[in-house]
């Protein structure tokens, strides 16, 4: 072997030092172990060598065997005799290899045992190929292969374990019948269905799909089911979406979460269907209509190398008949060529932005070009040549030149390259067990990686054959395969010169604009012609100069000059010929929406990542302006937080959204239950940005929605309800885990039966929330006072339930760099604010029935329970519909609500001579709230059904049903409460100004004055 130089030696020996007193700790503690320490010595004195140089040359080996010192002892004389395997004999191998790791984790009763498990099978596998690949140089492709298929065995078993343990917690899913195959014996009539069970399919993709999976490469996975259905439970069964999404989450934290054993795999699941807004897992037949209505370019080219790594079924073979098709075209397309056009100059733009030198995957020349080389000539040729429909990039190679449509000799040598640069990135993340393609820069691994070239194995026509490299000479190396890749790379669907310099070319008028040092006057000369306006010109002249002029104050380097000089002509240019196809009067002038784009710059002018972003992608630029000129609201969130640029790269609001209440809850949970999965469970901090970060983004996909028409305007504020609805549960939750980590939990109570419940008043209760909207909520509880929590520090459980809703106040109202959740009024609590903070269920019903003022009861009809138990549910419903059918005398509930009215109006009415306050003017939709109220408290002892709904427009409708009013009262009402509802959304929204005329809102809010005149007025 060759000799190690210094600075390697002294890092063996330090490791091996530290590696003999783990040894010798362990088998102290291990009485059978300890009658084998005299062989042990013996074996590492023998292979001292061998072991020095592993050790030296890895941190990763020499930590695994000082974590598992005993374990390391076994698995030594295997790893010394490093079997060479072929391809075969690999996956027989890492098959076998399962199968113990199955049996091994039959044993084990719970997830922590589960997850320990996993990671010592793992480390101590990848500690001998790192060992193979440092000592032995084994070939690469093997090394490829066997961790590739030792990811398969640790997926496929944590999956088997987790849906074993899942079944026997919700029952077992509903079988897939398929069709049974016939044979000789059996005729078509009389073959009969069989039943397979339903597993989590999961589909590897990138390195991980094509068998060529990284030393520490993450995996990208994405998780399908066969089809819908319910577990067979015998008292609570599972839907299949909620049954494999909660087995998914598992599988995911079995694999990615950091314990004191380290990971197995950190985990990306962006790549599914609608990426990080999309379902965590999704029935076949949602993927295969995915795919096939909504797949987009560049997710066929993802796609290219989707593999299901399940164990060959009838369910893997139609999974992976759905995914073929939708990447392989069999006539090619110019979409195509122009979609590999446009990602080829992705790949250029950001090698030069990143400035990715000594990357050798993502920098000039580097594994990321060769791999769009060959996905490339796939996308094109392999629709129409089957043969070439192949994941590995290897196999590509050899398929593409045996079908001519590479030259043989291009591909040795792209090939070769590429083998070169693997074997390079695999040393660097052998080093430590990390996710780098770059270069080092330390000592230490400087000479780890010289040390190692000089003695690497030479692929097929070689740079250079020399075996004694300087670390020059082999970065140079490194350089040449680099180049001749990236010139194979510039070659390929190479843009004429009328091609390119039309899609460089931008309007001299918006570069000199920008670039030219001109005064106010002679920008004024360059925007009159484009704007055709004089005033407007002057305006927009002022606020370029301006905008100029705080751009000078960032210290941005020269990378962001050179992104900023190519993105403000380009933004110049499209918001000043931006028309809205919709509504041309949404915004009134160019200076108004500039002005609203370019004080979002100002907040993002020194974080070249989202420059960059909206520089490469026209279509977010796109939606930013639109999004913008139909929303002052919107421009204002995301000038407040950027980071809410990140969703205009995949908007989900430009689908229709026709869904139901239901399904809106059901995916608002899902998705922030996966939100939150991310977050570790102690770190507070973490998890409040994660829920504010979740209604920031959700509110603006409904702003954009509303604006853009994908959303009806009667669905608006059930959607913006439901949200608060499921983060307040989210949020009771949190809150309670940390009070009962200090203060133990209320006996006879649990997470599932907290004894808590949530009455949501006003808007809230109303399901009228807006964007701004606070929420009014009151608490109530149905427990015994007198019980104890059961930790060692006891308090009584009035004390817990008044510290647990301080703590989800505190959650709520605390404000972070993401500002508040929402404000919570807490006011119409019984007593108000010298009341308690949370209420007994029948202290709240005394109060309610003997010390409640009529504006209370007025409150109460707007009053819906959002969160608890049944039972306490069913008491508060008795109540309120007790409270609501008292009789009431008419001339002085007429009086008490009209004099409530008129006082609200006199502190609250903010009408001008320009502007009605279209909440609290005479007309507004107050004044149709009181009567909805008025109504209600009056009629209710004889029409109990008035007392079922909470929100005007289906009391409207009792109200006609019971002959209170007429059908024409109610449409007319009705049709007036959603048209100023819609306006009071337009406004909070900034779509436009408060001095705008809207036509027909005279003629609605004169509907509501008669209605109310006739009630109230003497």
């Amino acid at each position: 072997m060759q000799k190690l130089p210094i600075i390697l030696i002294e890092r063996a020996n330090s490791h091996f030092a530290d590696f003999m007193e783990k040894l010798d700790s362990a088998l102290a503690k291990d009485v059978q172990e300890a009658k084998k320490q005299a062989r042990y010595l013996q074996l590492l004195d023998k292979h001292k060598e061998q072991v020095m140089q592993a050790f030296a040359l890895s941190d990763f080996i020499a930590r695994t065997a000082q974590q598992y010192p005993i374990q390391f002892m076994h698995k030594l004389p295997t790893i010394i005799e490093h079997p060479e395997h072929d391809g075969q004999q690999y996956q027989e191998y890492y098959l076998q290899l399962q199968h113990h790791l199955e049996q091994a984790l039959a044993t084990l009763n719970n997830e922590a045992t589960l997850h320990a498990g996993l990671r010592q099978f793992r480390h101590l596998i990848m500690l001998s190929i790192a060992w193979r690949d440092l000592v032995y140089k084994a070939d690469i492709k093997q090394s490829l292969l066997a961790i590739s298929h030792l990811a398969d065995a640790l997926i496929n078993s944590a999956n088997a374990w987790l849906y074993q343990n899942a079944c026997k917690r919700y029952g077992k899913p509903a079988p897939v019948s398929q069709a049974a195959e016939n044979s000789v014996e059996n005729s078509v009539e009389n073959s009969a269905p069989i039943l397979q069970q339903q597993q989590l399919l999961v589909i590897g993709m990138g390195k991980l799909g094509g068998h060529e999976l990284n030393f520490s490469s993450d995996i990208d996975l994405i998780f399908v089911y066969p089809g819908s259905g319910e577990t067979d439970h015998p008292r609570k069964p599972l839907d299949h979406q909620t049954f494999f999404t909660r087995l998914a989450q598992k599988l995911i934290a079995a694999l990615h979460q950091t314990t004191m054993d380290g990971q197995v795999y950190r985990v990306d699941m962006r790549l599914r269907p609608l990426g990080d807004g999309g379902p965590l897992v999704v029935s076949m037949g949602a993927f295969e209509s995915y795919y096939l209505e909504q797949g987009r370019e560049w997710e066929r080219f993802a796609m290219q190398k989707a593999r299901v790594i399940n164990p060959d079924s009838e369910a893997v073979r139609e999974l992976q008949s759905i995914i073929t098709p939708f990447v392989y075209r069999k006539y090619l397309d110019f979409t195509t060529i122009e979609s590999l056009r446009n990602m080829k100059q992705l790949i250029e733009n950001e090698v030069a932005r990143r400035n990715l030198t000594n990357n050798i995957k993502l920098g000039k020349g580097g594994i990321r070009e060769v791999e769009f080389f060959v996905q490339s000539l796939q996308m094109i040729h392999a629709g129409r040549v089957t043969e070439c429909q192949t994941k590995s990039i290897l196999a590509s190679f050899k398929a593409l030149v045996e079908h001519d449509f590479l030259p043989k000799k291009d591909a040795a040598e792209l090939q070769n390259s590429y083998l070169f640069l693997r074997q390079v990135e695999h040393y660097l993340q052998a080093f430590d067990d990390k996710q780098t393609q770059q270069l080092p820069d330390c000592d230490l691994d400087k000479a780890r990686l010289e040390f190692l070239l000089a003695t690497m194995p030479k692929h097929d026509t070689p740079l250079s054959r020399n075996s004694d490299l300087g670390t020059a000479l082999q970065i140079d190396q490194i350089q040449q395969h680099m180049q001749r890749i990236n010139g194979h790379f510039r070659s390929l669907i190479e843009e004429s010169p009328e091609e390119k310099d039309e899609s460089q070319a931008l309007n001299q008028s918006f570069n000199d604009l920008w670039l030219l040092d001109l005064d106010t006057a002679e920008i004024q000369s360059v925007l009159l012609p484009i704007v055709g306006d004089t005033a407007e010109s002057e305006k927009l002249s002022a606020q370029l100069v301006e905008f100029k002029r705080k751009c000078t104050k960032h210290d941005i380097g020269q990378r962001g000059h050179n992104t900023l000089d190519k993105l403000i002509p380009q933004l110049l240019n499209e918001v000043l010929h931006y028309q809205d196809s919709t509504d041309s009067d949404i915004i009134h002038n160019e200076s108004e929406l500039f002005e609203r784009i370019f004080n979002i710059l100002l907040t993002i002018v020194g974080r070249t990542t989202y420059l960059d972003l909206l520089l490469e992608n026209p279509a977010v630029r796109r939606r930013l302006i639109t999004l913008s000129a139909n929303s002052q609201w919107v421009a204002k969130q995301i000038k407040a937080f950027p980071l809410l640029l990140d969703e205009l790269l995949h908007p989900a609001y430009l689908q229709p959204d026709q869904a139901d209440i239901a399904t809106w809850r059901s995916e608002y949970e899902n998705e922030l239950r996966l939100q939150l999965l991310r977050v570790e469970p102690d770190d507070v901090e973490a998890q409040m940005d994660a829920l504010r970060y979740f209604k920031l983004t959700q509110q603006l996909r409904i702003a954009a929605a509303d604006t853009t028409g994908t959303l009806a305007i009667n669905n608006v504020s059930d959607k913006l309800t439901v949200l608060a609805e499921v983060l307040l549960a989210q949020v009771i939750d949190i809150a309670w885990i940390q009070m009962v980590s200090r203060y133990g939990t209320p006996q006879g109570y649990s997470m599932q039966s907290k004894g808590l419940g949530v009455l949501a008043y006003g808007k809230m209760g109303g399901i009228e929330l807006g964007y701004g909207s606070d929420l009014d909520i009151v608490f109530v509880h149905d427990v015994n006072l007198a019980t104890m929590t059961d930790a060692q520090k006891q308090i009584s459980c009035s004390e817990f339930f008044v510290k647990l809703v301080q703590r989800v106040t505190h959650i709520f109202t605390t404000k972070t760099y993401l500002n508040n959740l929402y404000e919570i009024d807490l006011r119409l609590r019984p007593s108000g604010n010298s009341g308690l903070l949370i209420s007994h269920i029948d202290t709240f019903s005394h109060y309610q029935e003997n010390s409640a003022w009529t504006w209370e009861h007025q409150a109460l009809v707007r009053a819906r329970y959002v969160y608890g138990h049944a039972a306490l549910e069913h008491k508060f419903t008795d109540i309120r519909k007790h409270v609501l059918e008292k009789k009431r005398e008419i001339s002085v509930l007429r009086k008490e609500v009209a004099d409530m009215r008129e006082k609200m109006r006199q502190h609250l009415d903010k009408s001008n001579s320009h502007n009605a306050d279209l909440k609290q003017t005479s007309g507004g939709i107050t004044d149709l709230e009181f009567l909805t109220q008025y109504w209600v408290l009056l009629y209710s002892h004889t029409h109990s059904e008035l007392t079922k709904w909470s929100d005007n427009l289906r009391i409207l409708d009792s109200l006609a049903q019971a002959d209170i009013i007429s059908t024409s009262q109610n449409k007319e009402l009705q049709e007036a409460y959603l048209f100023i509802r819609n306006q009071l959304h337009k406004l909070s929204l900034g779509a436009f100004g408060r001095n705008t005329a809207v036509p027909g809102l005279e003629k609605h809010m004169h509907t509501i004055q008669g209605n109310y005149a006739l009630v109230f007025k003497d």
